[in-house]
């Protein structure tokens, strides 16, 4: 058994993954794994991010199992579950065998890899859309608009192009609160992340209107409210309890 110990992102297990082809092992012979617990009779081969290898990998993801398949595998990877890079490096290695396409890479649930893949990647996606709707804005006294997140995945560079795309001219923060991670977008160009402590430090101070208008939201959400209607139990299942800290109605 070779044991392949990755670190906990995309690049390093995209970069195990290509080690182990670039080694010729089988899949029954090898295991990606994020934690550092001792495995028997395993050979130990730490692995070290390489960005040539990984663009090569994701070039190779991309032309066998396309836009959609390639996505998939990364929202899989956004998940803070350990067993993410040993049920990636088997999705591959199953898609590859099968020759599928992105729509069926994970038609073989029977594959417990493939299987734990396609639930991570569910999930991960699950929560995107849910933050998608659910993330709330303020405008700061500086005139950039700020938002607290806390997401189960790492899903700070899937939201970032989707804040980017609806708000291109806008001076824009998006804060992970889990993983203190900045994704920072200036009006009119690239967007990108980054763990600053200047900006973690940093006060936001509303500005003069913004009060105005969250009581303003606060009220529309009462007023279009019924009461003899109301179901708690219903909207925890359409608005889990975790996302409101955050929100803005909720506060």
């Amino acid at each position: 058994m070779y044991l392949y110990r990755c670190q906990d992102s995309l690049e390093n297990i995209f970069t195990a993954v290509y080690r182990v082809y670039e080694d010729r092992r089988s899949r029954e012979e090898v295991m990606l794994s994020l934690d550092d617990e001792p495995v028997l009779f395993a050979r130990e081969i730490l692995v070290q991010t390489d960005e040539n290898r990984c663009r090569k990998v994701i070039r190779t993801l991309r032309s066998r199992f396309g836009g959609e398949g390639y996505y998939d595998l990364c929202l899989a990877l956004a998940s803070p579950d350990p067993a993410k890079a040993q049920a990636v490096y088997g999705t591959v290695a199953s898609g590859l065998k099968r020759g599928c396409t992105g729509r069926h890479l994970f038609d073989d649930l029977a594959d417990g890899d493939v299987n734990t893949a396609f639930r991570l990647a569910r999930n991960a996606h699950r929560e995107n859309c849910h933050l998608r709707g659910f993330t709330r804005f303020e405008e700061s006294d500086q005139g950039v608009m700020y938002a607290r997140i806390g997401p189960k995945n790492n899903l700070l560079p899937f939201l970032m192009p989707h804040f980017a795309d609806r708000f291109p001219g806008e001076d824009f923060i998006l804060y992970d609160d889990v993983r203190k991670l900045f994704g920072v977008h200036p009006a009119n160009l690239p967007w990108y992340l980054v763990w600053e402590e200047n900006l973690l430090s940093q006060q936001f101070k509303r500005s003069a209107s913004e009060f105005d208008y969250q009581m303003l939201f606060k009220e529309f959400c009462k007023s279009i409210s019924i009461e003899a209607r109301q179901n708690a139990e219903l909207q925890r299942g359409m608005l889990p309890l975790r996302f409101r800290e955050y929100m803005t109605e909720f506060q």
